[in-house]
This record gives structure tokens, sequence and C-alpha cells, in this order.
């Protein structure tokens, strides 16, 4: 025990208690007097805190070799219990995530992000394994992609699915190109483009603002890349200069005759993306026809971006998107939780009303306020100080599990403790910036803060493995 990292304890025990207190105040009602009263969620997230810190002890004291043996067992074991799920769930709120086990309910996808990472980190912390080309990354791809698309799908669980992309910073991390990850930002961009401006017409000839602006970004992208792999700037001059004159005849031509730009605006890039190719192969630098097959790629998707948004996701999820990009304005349905979250944020001001004062959370205006919304209840009573507080603490646990991951000579220990660190970031980032206003309400915990015993096992569950791990390090091999 003298190895555990008691550092990281003393920083997971300051969210859980200050989580507890902002639970407290989030449910708080003026005739109540004890935060230990177990009719109401505070004294119930209580029992949930004490039972986290013996769950805890219990992972510090299993040897560690037994997370790298049964990882595979418990996968296959988690994939069962996950396809079982929808089959003895009951209906809430849409979501079929939901076991009741007597007087608590459990949601087992919250447990399934730590039997993923130790999945992931055994495959990809075997001796042999690099990340050489994209068949490396086929099985990791599949481990993370079985669980989460059996949430979203039979579960109807899509914030909880969302989650497991945070496991591409940990590819990146062991050595998947960076491009990923922009294809990745690039088909969220195009995405947001088209809807937002897919049916604003442009002002002379015909087609949209989003359509025509999606892809000059294409073309951008395509010259991009031919003058990065070839260092020859008169060619990025001839390339951008060509695109000019094509787009300047089409808009003269288009004062007499209807031009249509969305089909100037592809050709323009299928012409690049073919030359792309041509100059791949002309000089044996092969992975620009990759560029080039991924920009023909995003014109199908670009294109396929309003069939999916319109077809494809719920009603629920499409208003939300439009009340994010302010296609719509809905103070009374799905802009509601974000509108009185903004609300009480801002009534906090610099230095809070107070603990237990908020006005805006004791008269139940904020919905889910002590569990997806829970961070504007720290907004409201302890203001920007109490806040940027609190977003520090989180910054310096993650960063401290980063510095863990650094130190470790196994690698299945380092890619495990990325993982942990990347689902921590995501959460975080994910569940602020919605209580903000900033991305879709998508319904994820904030960790340690958010009412819920399955969050806060799941998290500690996380947590304490590593921690066990990072304590047998001198033990481990490299």
């Amino acid at each position: 025990m003298q190895s555990v990292d008691w550092l990281t304890i003393g920083l997971f025990l300051a969210l859980v208690f200050f989580g507890w207190l902002n639970i407290y105040g989030a449910s708080y009602t003026f005739d109540q007097t004890s935060i230990f009263d177990f009719s109401n969620r505070a004294g119930k997230q209580f029992t949930w805190i004490l039972g986290s810190l013996f769950l805890g002890g219990v992972l510090l004291l299993i040897d560690y070799k037994t997370y790298d043996v049964l990882a595979y067992i418990a996968y296959g074991l988690m994939l069962l219990l996950l396809l079982v799920t929808p089959f003895l769930a009951h209906d809430i709120k849409g979501s079929l995530s939901w076991i009741s086990l007597g007087p608590v309910s459990l949601q087992p996808a919250e447990f399934a992000k730590c039997i993923v990472a130790l999945a992931v980190a055994k495959y990809m912390g075997r001796y042999e394994y690099k990340i050489r080309s994209w068949r490396d990354l086929i099985v990791p791809f599949v481990l993370i992609g079985v669980p989460a698309i059996i949430i979203m799908v039979l579960q109807k669980e899509t914030g909880s699915a969302l989650v497991f992309a945070a496991f591409l910073l940990v590819f990146y991390r062991q050595g998947m190109s960076g491009y990923v990850l922009w294809m990745g930002v690039a088909a969220v961009a195009l995405f947001i483009i088209s809807i937002r401006f897919g049916a604003i017409p442009l002002p002379l000839g015909s087609g949209s603002v989003g359509i025509l602006t999606c892809m000059l970004l294409l073309a951008a992208v395509e010259i991009f890349f031919i003058c990065k792999e070839h260092y020859m700037r008169w060619q990025a001059l001839i390339l951008v200069g060509s695109v000019a004159v094509v787009y300047g005849i089409a808009l003269i031509v288009s004062i007499w005759v209807d031009v249509p730009f969305n089909w100037v605006s592809m050709g323009v890039v299928i012409a690049l993306a073919l030359y792309n190719i041509f100059v791949s192969i002309y000089w044996r630098k092969y992975m620009l026809i990759l560029v080039a097959l991924f920009t023909l790629f995003c014109i199908g998707y670009t294109h396929a971006c309003d069939f999916v948004f319109t077809k494809v996701l719920q009603p629920h999820q499409r208003i939300r998107i439009e009340v994010l990009l302010g296609m719509k304005e809905d103070p009374a349905g799905a802009g509601y939780n974000v509108n009185q979250a903004r609300i009480a944020i801002g009534s906090g001001r610099f230095l809070g009303k107070g603990y237990l004062n908020g006005t805006q959370t004791k008269l139940q205006f904020v919905p889910e306020q002590d569990t997806d919304f829970i961070f504007c209840t720290v907004g409201e009573e302890w203001g920007f100080v109490g806040s940027v507080g609190v977003l520090l603490l989180y910054l310096v646990f993650i960063l401290r599990l980063i510095e863990i991951a650094e130190r470790q000579r196994s690698t299945f220990t380092r890619i495990y403790a990325y993982s942990v660190a990347s689902i921590f970031l995501f959460h975080l980032t994910i569940n602020v910036g919605m209580v903000l206003g900033l991305l879709p309400v998508i319904g994820i915990p904030l960790p340690f803060f958010s009412y819920g015993g399955s969050s806060l096992w799941g998290f500690t569950l996380l947590l304490f493995i590593l921690l066990r791990l990072d304590a047998a390090r001198m033990e481990q091999l490299s």
C-alpha cells in the first residue's frame, strides 16, 4: 500500500466530497435539515460514496495481474450483459439501459467503459503490437465499436455510446496518424455546415451556401496536401488561381444564365482529387491517394448529411441540434434545460449566491440539476470563482493521470492509464460544454459530481484499477 498514489486518491476524495455537497445543494428544499437524510438524494449519494470507498479498497487489494488475465473474459461477459439489458430494463425517457435490482437501479454501460479500456490495453499492450497501418487498428476499433453500437442501437443511450470516442486519443498516443483525428473533425464540420447553411440559397445562380462552403473547404484540403507533399509554392499559386478562374467565370455567366454552383463546386473538387491521384502515382507518394479518396467520400457524405439529419436522427436529437445551431428558438422545449442552466450560472456572478442559497435550483427551474446539469448548481452558488476552482481541480486530476501514464514500465498499464485519462477528459468537456450551451445536450454525467451510483462506481472502478496497476509498476516488465 506504500506505493499507492495517495495524491490521486486525495484528488478523488476532494472531487467526491465537493460533488456530494453540490448534490445536496441541488436537491435541497427549505424543510430539509440534514445532508444525511436518506429520503433525499444527498443521503442516498452518501451510501453510494461509502460503497465506492469500499470498492476502491477491494480493488487495491486484488493482485494486479488479475486485471490483465481476466480482461478478455470480462469483455465477453460485459457484451453479454449489454445485450440482455434492453430485455430486462424499464423504459426511462426512451432509454433501455437501466436494470432494477430491488430498491436500486444500475446502468451496465457505466461499467463497460472500464472493461473496454482493459480489453484495449491488453490487445494493444502485446509485445509485438505496433500501429504501422490502418490494418493494425481494425481490432481496437472493433473492441470499442461493438459495445458502442449495442448501447446506442439496442439501449438507445446515445451519450454513453459517444464516450467510446475518447479512445481515439489513446490510439493517437500509441501511434495512430493524426489525420484520423482530423478526419473526425472534418466530418463534424461538414455535417454542421451542411445542416446549418444547406437550406440558404446563393444570391446568384442555383445552389446552397452550405454545399458551396463544404466544397470550398474540400478544395482547400486537396490543395494543401498536394503542396505539402511536394514543397512547391508555385504549384499552390497555380491551383488556387485555377480554382478562382473557374468560380470567376461561373459567377460572370450566372448574370445571364442560371449556373448550378453545387455542380460546379463538386466538379472542381473532383478535378483536384483526380489531379492528386495522378501526382501521387507519378511521385510515388501513395498517401495522397488516401487523401483524394477521403475527399471524394466527403462529397457524398456532405450530400447525405441532410438525409441522416431528417431521416435517421430521432426528433428530440434533431431539435437539440437545431436549437444549438440557432436554426430554431425553443426556449420552452428542447432549449429549456440549457436556457435555465445559463440563467442559473449567470445569476451566480463572480462569488455566487452562497451555499444553499441558489434560487434557480431551489425552485426547481433547472431540470436534471443534480445529475447531468449539476455544474449549474456550482455556478449559481459558488459563482465564477467556484466554477473555475472546480475546473482547475479537474485539470490537476487529469494531468496527474497523464503523469501516472507516462511513468509506467508496462505498455498494458500505460495504455489503460491513457484510456482512463481520456474518458475523464471526454466526460468533463462534454458535460460542461453541454451545460454552457456550447455542445448538444446528450446526457452524460460529470465525474464524481453527478448524482448516481452507477456513474460513481464506474468512475471508481476506472480509477482504482489504475492505482493498483500503478502501485505495482516496479514489478512489471516494460
